[in-house]
């Protein structure tokens, strides 16, 4: 079936965040901080405030009254500390965009700068173990003696790699229209999860929940950046209140760079042992990254490797700094996208040591159970996915010695990495009613352009037993029955098994049937729950310039029960070129003189174009799983991204003899090597 909404997105019809129509609107445009760490210790708004348009200006001059135990990021105005380059330290609310801009920066904010310390390093001498790490992992874990492991090889590798700070870019920038109604607020905002934003914005603001409501209808991407509530939001809601009528609040694509959120530079350090015949002695995974001085966040990017290969010793670490920078968030796959590149890319450096084909390496390595917890696996299928991979690809061609074949001017090689992703799911209501011969579902579900309501209009049909054009599915606001966000690959998995069950009432009741999944949920477990891929990458090397091109990526997964093909592809495809972009191109570079980002916009932080990405390629494999859902489905947002950086660099790897162990892998870091 099409995308339900697909009609009103390419008529225009379908309204984002500020598009809503609101009577006599007023507009709302932040000041930024120009230093990284310090004190304001003046604000000078005369000059602004008498400027055309202008209705209010915020600051800490005199601050709002919000809750003390609110997220510090989102505690916008109560104080005079700065913690990070880019941080609002006041606004403009004018009568127009424009005017609001022009009086923004006719705000004078003195300061008192202090010595900032914003690059995360190995050596760092503040680096400590947090308690746990996103969402909830312990920081490390210990099995078996490493050390032994290690010393007791045939073959052994101790390798480092980085990722850089990486940032998400939706199209939609984020953006929000407040209103308040007396005591009553309505935001429309651009967020993951209505439910949540909701909450959250009312925790802040020192309100009861059901005095606020957030309408999200539609969404231009997240990647996780609009996971969690952002400062624009409460500045809305703020300027409002302020000027006594409604207000948008836009952030423009270089304060996207500020503001919300980013994935943590990493450095990772792997050491792996193996014996003669190829099979793992031991893995030692150990990440440093960095949070903010605001917010502990930890990403969780060695928990991938408790997950991956039987090994009798296995041991994960995580530590972190806090600087003097932004707080990171969530960016599509957190944890699992820069933890395998890490861990694939010295699986493969172990495979050409042992002078065993990756592939081999990965399926002489399959666990019976999950290594580092011992659950079964409620369905596994990695070694499926390499071998369909590896049979479409054409892997059995190729010749594994490195730096070798010609076409042209090109060198030209291929990689593989494997891909995981959990298959969770959260508790999620859902009603069903019959209406006037038509079915109408209402859940507080968000479509950030996965297809969402596509998906559950269809689980919607199958349960019901109808055709798909005579349900309507309701989604995309606060007040609908409570549902957890877009993230984390659970949304269609959590909200899909409460709209199962409400369908399910609903033929039992013959007009309405409502659901909540919790007891179900709390019910469950026994098993372990991951979704696995593997991906596979051909590129082209020129030795002259470093360009490199990828010709073909190529990635087969297990995913459960796929809800829509066309959906499910798009999803992968888009996964997996977010994942050659990490690769090659995305790279946001730490100002270390001024903090900040000096490449803060999109004409200076590559994303790929149509052109990068000429042949890239999704298929599945069929899996039975009964352990999950009624669906019998898995998440397939994220695992597209999480194993492509890895196949690119090995591939790279394959094509030129070089390893480059730092991304992204660009012309110039190959210069060096040749």
């Amino acid at each position: 079936m099409n995308r339900v909404e697909g009609h009103d997105k390419v008529t225009g019809r379908a309204r984002y965040a500020v598009e809503y129509p609101a009577g006599d609107v007023a507009y709302a445009c932040p000041v930024q901080s120009e230093i990284a760490k310090g004190r304001v210790t003046a604000i000078d708004s005369a000059d602004a405030a008498a400027m055309p348009g202008v209705l209010a200006v915020l600051s800490s001059d005199d601050p709002p009254d919000l809750a003390e135990d609110a997220d510090p990021e989102l505690r916008l105005f109560r104080g005079r500390e700065v913690a990070y380059r880019g941080q609002f330290v006041a606004a403009v609310v004018a009568d127009t965009y424009e005017n609001a801009r022009a009086a923004a920066r006719a705000v004078r904010v003195t300061y008192a700068a202090e010595e900032h310390d914003v690059l995360l390093r190995a050596d760092h001498p503040e680096l400590y173990r947090p308690d746990k790490v996103n969402p909830g992992f312990p920081a490390d874990t210990e099995k078996g003696d490493v050390a032994a492991g290690i010393a007791g090889a045939a073959v052994t590798v101790d390798v480092t790699y980085r990722t850089p700070v990486l940032h998400n870019n939706p199209m939609e920038p984020h953006a929000a229209l407040a209103a308040w109604d007396g005591g009553d607020l309505t935001v429309h905002d651009s967020t993951q999860g209505a439910a949540a934003d909701r909450d959250t914005i009312a925790r802040t603001l020192g309100l009861p929940p059901g005095r606020v409501r957030v309408v999200s209808r539609h969404v231009g991407g997240g990647f996780g950046s609009k996971g969690t509530t952002r400062p624009h939001a409460i500045l809305a809601a703020l300027a409002a209140r302020a000027a006594g009528r409604p207000v948008k609040v836009a952030l423009t694509r270089q304060q996207l760079f500020d503001v919300t959120g980013y994935r943590t530079p990493t450095i990772q350090r792997l050491r792996l042992g193996c014996d003669a015949g190829g099979r793992l002695t031991a893995i030692e995974h150990e990440v440093r990254e960095q949070s903010s001085t605001l917010v502990e966040f930890a990403e969780q990017a060695a928990v991938p490797a408790r997950t991956m290969y039987a090994t009798p010793a296995l041991r994960t670490a995580h530590r972190l700094v806090r600087l003097d920078v932004a707080t990171p968030s969530w960016m599509r796959a957190p944890g699992e996208c820069p933890g395998m590149y890490a861990l694939e890319s010295a699986m493969d450096e172990l495979a050409a040591a042992a002078g065993i084909d990756p592939v081999e390496l990965r399926v002489l390595n399959e666990p019976d159970a999950e290594p580092a917890g011992g659950l079964p696996f409620s369905s596994r299928n990695l070694v499926a996915c390499l071998r369909e991979g590896a049979r479409r690809f054409g892997w059995d061609r190729r010749d594994p010695a490195p730096g070798v074949r010609r076409e042209g001017r090109w060198l030209v090689g291929t990689g593989v990495a494997a891909s995981t992703y959990p298959a969770k799911r959260r508790p999620s209501q859902a009603t069903a009613t019959a209406e006037d011969g038509k079915f109408v579902v209402r859940i507080a579900a968000a479509d950030i352009g996965t297809g969402a309501r596509t998906a559950l209009t269809a689980i919607a049909a199958a349960t019901l037993g109808v055709p798909a054009a005579r349900v309507r599915v309701e989604l995309g606001d606060s007040d609908l029955p409570a549902a957890p966000l877009a993230g984390g690959s659970m949304g269609l998995a959590s909200w899909g098994s409460a709209v199962v069950r409400a369908c399910e009432e609903l033929l039992r009741d013959g007009r309405h049937g409502t659901a909540d999944t919790t007891a179900e949920i709390q019910a469950g477990g026994g098993y372990a729950t991951h979704a696995f891929g593997a991906q596979f990458a051909e590129v082209r090397v020129d030795p002259a310039t470093g360009e490199t091109r990828v010709p073909r990526l190529l990635g087969v997964f297990a995913v459960g029960r796929v809800i829509d093909p066309d959906l499910a592809r798009s999803q992968f495809v888009g996964g997996m070129t977010m994942g050659l972009g990490m690769a090659l191109m995305e790279e946001s570079v730490t100002d270390e003189e001024f903090g900040g980002f000096t490449n803060h916009d999109l004409a200076q932080y590559h994303v790929p174009a149509c052109a990068d990405v000429p042949d890239v390629r999704a298929y599945w494999i069929d899996e039975d799983d009964p352990h999950l859902n009624p669906m019998g489905a898995k998440g397939i947002g994220e695992i597209g991204i999480v194993g492509t950086a890895a196949a690119i660099g090995n591939a790279v790897h394959h094509a030129t003899g070089l390893r480059v162990r730092d991304l992204p892998i660009t012309p110039a870091k190959l210069l060096a090597g040749f």
